[in-house]
């Protein structure tokens, strides 16, 4: 037990090692945020501040639109999210339980896209919404946002359903069920921790998305999202520190809130999706 427990400790040590360097720019991010002005500039940052301030959050929070920001990014995030999820479902039980011609190409071309740069189609998607008035429109990105997170949330779902056992689907279909009532009853319930799994990171991805929201909404500050928000601290000559820190610890508050609560059964839907792909 001891030579076991000797041979643990440079691993410990590593893991410690890596949680430190993945955590520390969060917790510099969150320091910022609650140091007063004459620390932040200060010549000799110090790793816990001399006195708390709230000043950082209090001009983060009386930006104008403050609160349409987070409307409009909970529901283009959630929206989008949503829908894919919905068309993935369906389309990963097609690809993981039915046997059709041109199956093999469709999951290739899912991969394809899911590994294709989006920031390359910004320029066709910019054209698109301008010459369908799709400018400054939140449906739009929503749209692009549900595109973005379909091929990931096939490619996941498959997984998490390559690891339900079929013999499961065909007991119900002996016993009356048709196909749809089977995913229904037996699969669905079984898929609920891949769903949860699937649709955090595609949120994520949306929440955190900026270059498509910069892109498009230009014209109507009250149509912006969050990340978008951050931007508005920076005029290109000056950059507003205290604000943007403060601004990033509210705009990291909902999605960490959101983990906390799924935790474990987030980590029981990755690891069942490991099963079987």
């Amino acid at each position: 037990m001891k030579a076991r427990t000797l041979k643990r400790i440079p691993l410990n040590i590593a893991a410690l090692l890596v949680f430190a360097v993945s955590i520390f720019p969060v917790y510099w991010m969150v320091l910022t945020a609650f140091k007063p002005a004459k620390d932040i500039q200060s010549a000799t940052p110090k790793f816990w501040p001399s006195s708390i301030s709230f000043h950082n959050f209090d001009t983060a929070t009386s930006e104008p639109h403050f609160w349409d920001y987070w409307r409009n990014s909970l529901i283009v995030a959630g929206v989008g999210v949503l829908l894919a999820l919905v068309v993935a479902c369906f389309a990963a039980f097609a690809v993981a339980r039915m046997q059709w011609k041109g199956r093999a190409p469709f999951i290739l071309m899912v991969f394809i896209a899911q590994m294709a740069p989006w920031e390359a189609l910004m320029i066709p998607m910019y054209l698109i919404a301008r010459d369908n008035d799709l400018l400054d429109s939140l449906p739009m990105l929503t749209a692009i946002y549900f595109v973005m997170t379909l091929p990931f949330s096939i490619v996941t779902l498959r997984g998490f359903l390559g690891g339900i056992p079929v013999e499961l689907e065909e007991a119900a279909r002996v016993d009356g069920c048709s196909r749809f009532t089977a995913f229904r009853k037996i699969v669905f319930p079984l898929l609920a921790p891949g769903l949860l799994s699937t649709s955090l990171f595609g949120f994520i991805t949306a929440w955190n998305e900026f270059a498509f929201a910069n892109a498009l909404l230009l014209n109507k500050p009250e149509q912006r999202t969050l990340p978008t928000w951050l931007n508005s601290f920076s005029n290109g000559i000056t950059i507003d520190w205290g604000a943007i820190m403060a601004a990033s610890t509210l705009f990291m508050l909902p999605v960490l809130a959101i983990f906390l609560v799924l935790q474990g059964k987030v980590t029981g839907g990755l690891t069942s999706g490991a099963v079987k792909g």
